[in-house]
C-alpha cells in the first residue's frame, strides 16, 4: 500500500461503536423483490456483495429473524441491518511497528494493545499508529491469503492509554459479523481497573447515560436517562482491597466512550491516575510526606489510567463457536498493583 493510498479517517476519543444500524418499514405498495437488491437501493454506497455478506453473517433481521439474501421482501416487514461504519479517508502509509499479536487465522486477528500506542489515525497524528502497524502487516500477507480486506477491520477501540485484547477483522464478512456482535452487546469484555478509595460492597453495577461532557468535548460525563449521551451499564465486582485504592474487574453490556473512566468518577471512584478524570491526584490517605512520595512513585511508574483491557470474547465468525482470549497485566500496572499490596502488608505489620 502506497502512500496515495487510502484508509479510514477515525479520531481518538470517538464512539467506539465503529458499525451503524438501519431500520426500514417495507412500503405497503412494494412488489415482491429480493431483499439485497431493495438494500442496495436504500443504503447508499453499499454494494449487492457487501450486502450479501451482511447476510451470510446473520446481520439482516425481517421482523426480528435473520434471512439470506434471497428473502424476498413483502409489504409491512420490518427490516434491520448493521453494517461496518462508511469509511472517511485520508492518507497513511504502512510502517513496520511491533505489535503483539495474540491470535491469528484468516479471518480475524487478536491484539494486545500496549499502553501509549495510538489505534486510530486522526489529522495531526498519522504515524506510529497500530493501524500503521496493521497495513504493514496486511501488505505482507496479502499474496498468501483471499479476500483480506484492502484496510483492516476495526470494529471496536481502546483508549490510547488503556492497555489490552483488541480484535481486528481480516475478511468483510468477519467484520460484518464481529459488527454485529458489538451491536447487539454479546461480546464478553472484562477489564480490570485500579481505582481511588475502598468499596463497602463486594460487586455493583453502575448505570447512566454516558455522553459528551457539555463544556469539554475531550471527556464524557454521566447523564440521567433520556437528557443525553446513550445508556451505559458496567458491572463491577471487588478483586482486592488496598484501602486507599482498590483493583476491580469489570464487565462491559456496552462499549461507550470512555465508559468505565467516566462510571467510576460518577459513583466517586476515578481511576488511579486518570489526568482526564481527576484521578491523577492524590484523593484518598493519609497526610504524611511519606505517603504522598509513594503514591507520586506510583504515578511516575504508570503514567496513564489504570485500565487493562483482560478479556475478550465472541463467537468467531466462521466456526461459529465461542472463543475467549486472555491477557496478563501489563508490566506499568502490575508493578503499582505490587507497590499497593506491599504498602498495605507494611502498615498491618507497622500496627
Amino acid at each position: 500500500m502506497t502512500a496515495q493510498e487510502k484508509i479510514p479517517e477515525v479520531s481518538q476519543g470517538e464512539s467506539e461503536e465503529l458499525y451503524e444500524h438501519f431500520r426500514f418499514t417495507v412500503d405497503p405498495g412494494q412488489s415482491l423483490l429480493r431483499i439485497d437488491k431493495y438494500l442496495v437501493n436504500k443504503i447508499e454506497n453499499a454494494s449487492r456483495n457487501r450486502i450479501q455478506n451482511a447476510a451470510e453473517s446473520g446481520a439482516i433481521l425481517v421482523d426480528g429473524k435473520s434471512v439470506k439474501s434471497n428473502y424476498k421482501v413483502k409489504p409491512g416487514n420490518i427490516i434491520s441491518i448493521v453494517l461496518p461504519e462508511p469509511v472517511r479517508y485520508f492518507e497513511l502509509t504502512p510502517e513496520k511497528i511491533p505489535f503483539d499479536i495474540v491470535y491469528e487465522d484468516t479471518e480475524l486477528l487478536i491484539i494486545n494493545k500496549q499502553p501509549g500506542m495510538v489505534v486510530h489515525p486522526a489529522h495531526g497524528n498519522l504515524s506510529g499508529t497500530l493501524m500503521n502497524a496493521l497495513l504493514f502487516h496486511f501488505d505482507n500477507i496479502r499474496n498468501n491469503e483471499k479476500n483480506l480486506l484492502a484496510v483492516p477491520g476495526l470494529v471496536h477501540r481502546i483508549d490510547k492509554n488503556t492497555s489490552g485484547m483488541m480484535v481486528i477483522a481480516k475478511t468483510e464478512p468477519a467484520q460484518i459479523s464481529l459488527a454485529k456482535q458489538f451491536f447487539d452487546h454479546t461480546i464478553e469484555r472484562k477489564y480490570l481497573a485500579l481505582v481511588w478509595g475502598d468499596f463497602k460492597e463486594e460487586g455493583g453495577t453502575i448505570t447512566g447515560n454516558v455522553g459528551r461532557n457539555l463544556k469539554n468535548r475531550q471527556v464524557m460525563d454521566v447523564f440521567p436517562d433520556g437528557a443525553h449521551g446513550k445508556p451505559a451499564v458496567t458491572h463491577y465486582k471487588v478483586a482486592e482491597h488496598f484501602g486507599y485504592v482498590t483493583l476491580v474487574e469489570c464487565k462491559l453490556e456496552t462499549g461507550r466512550t470512555h465508559q468505565i473512566r467516566a462510571h467510576f468518577k460518577h459513583i466517586g471512584h476515578p481511576l488511579f491516575n486518570d489526568d482526564s478524570y481527576g484521578g491523577d491526584k492524590i484523593l484518598k490517605g493519609t497526610t504524611f510526606t511519606k505517603y504522598k512520595q509513594f503514591v507520586e512513585n506510583c504515578f511516575a511508574l504508570l503514567p496513564r489510567q489504570a485500565l487493562h483491557a483482560k478479556t475478550l470474547g465472541f463467537i468467531h465468525p466462521t466456526g461459529k463457536k465461542k472463543v475467549l482470549f486472555d491477557s496478563e497485566l501489563p508490566l506499568d500496572m502490575k508493578s503499582v498493583i505490587d507497590k499497593w499490596r506491599k504498602y498495605v502488608l507494611a502498615r498491618k505489620e507497622a500496627n
